[in-house]
């Protein structure tokens, strides 16, 4: 009876608290949430003003009473009362109508995080309103959100690439076999174009156009037809607006240092790679989720590095929060898959 009412007043939540984006998938709806990982605080009172879309829109606008801060780093949480002010906005805005039950939560964290930072989460969890807290590790909610067979005794093996992080494992028997999370993802790739226009034109962008940029004509590989793109900043010299056009090409050697990192973590992993496992993966190929795995030609290069089959994920974006959104479907079966 008090599970029956548990149900009927409140929504289970699964959560990818991700550095860039913080997906919400609600048991019964799917994906209702889809945001920036951003805040917007009053530096007067310390108060946010703006959480997720409505933040980004500030970001780099900011005037002297207006922090916009991005309260996860690296995968972890960087500002503890931030997060949880940003967990409880995003639980109050799919918890309309069903607010007498507090709701279970499932909260996705990087497969490298500490027990120390994992306490973190699930206390910031509970105090933003969460009846109970289960973490699971990203690359296996991927694998869960792929429709991987993680319970059977075949080997798996998935390289989410994210904002803050990438997570490469190769998953059997409901467990990581071997794994590895480097902190070189999206945040870096977005660096590493910062720091070439600065050095190659003088030319000072923020993180916005940056992103603009690697999604526009971002590559890890030749392409076909080279294309280019208008970029707007801040000349080092004269100290005033301009733009300039950049091509594909210059923007594949700015992604070069953290594209052959995520490289040579994959080729780690597999090194390690028990044998039997390595030949279900020569067999089944490598899936990459996660909105790197939307890099131009980074799926091609993989091959080219590993000589093993390459995928992407149908929607890459999701696969995490749809794999958390499974596991809410059946916690009990999942529960060794749970922390």
């Amino acid at each position: 009876m008090a599970f029956s009412l548990s149900a009927l007043f409140s929504n289970d939540i699964g959560i990818d608290l991700g550095t860039a984006n913080t997906l919400v998938y609600v048991k019964g709806q799917g994906i209702v949430v889809n945001e920036p990982s951003i805040v917007a605080l009053d530096r007067n009172s310390g108060k946010p003003m703006a959480i997720g879309a409505s933040a980004k829109e500030m970001l780099g606008r900011e005037n002297p009473d207006i922090e916009v801060v991005r309260p996860l780093r690296d995968g972890v949480i960087a500002d503890f009362d931030v997060t949880e002010e940003m967990l409880r906005f995003f639980i109050k805005k799919v918890q309309k109508n069903k607010l007498l039950v507090r709701p279970r939560i499932v909260i996705c964290v990087p497969s490298g995080v500490t027990p120390v930072e994992m306490r973190a989460v699930r206390e910031s969890a509970e105090r933003a309103g969460a009846r109970e807290v289960y973490l699971i590790k990203e690359p296996m909610a991927a694998a869960i959100g792929i429709g991987l067979p993680v319970e059977e005794a075949v080997g798996s093996m998935v390289i989410d690439i994210g904002g803050g992080t990438t997570e490469i494992a190769v998953i059997a028997l409901s467990g990581i076999v071997t794994c590895k999370s480097i902190k070189m993802a999206g945040d870096e790739l977005n660096e590493g174009i910062v720091q070439f226009l600065k050095r190659k034109h003088s030319l000072l962008v923020g993180e916005r156009s940056a992103e603009l940029i690697k999604c526009g004509i971002g590559s890890a590989g030749p392409l076909e037809t080279e294309i280019q793109h208008t970029c707007r900043g801040l000349d080092l010299v004269s100290s005033i607006p301009k733009t300039i056009i950049v091509d594909s090409a210059e923007v594949r050697e700015a992604l070069a240092e953290p594209v052959g990192a995520i490289i040579d973590a994959v080729r780690q992993t597999l090194e390690h790679t028990p044998p039997e496992l390595a030949a279900d993966i020569l067999d089944r190929g490598i899936i990459m989720t996660g909105g790197g795995a939307l890099l131009r030609g980074l799926d091609r290069r993989l091959v080219e590095e590993t000589s093993l089959p390459v995928i992407v994920a149908d929607d890459p974006l999701t696969c995490v929060v749809r794999g958390t959104g499974k596991v809410l479907g059946n916690i009990t079966e999942y529960q060794k898959v749970l922390t």
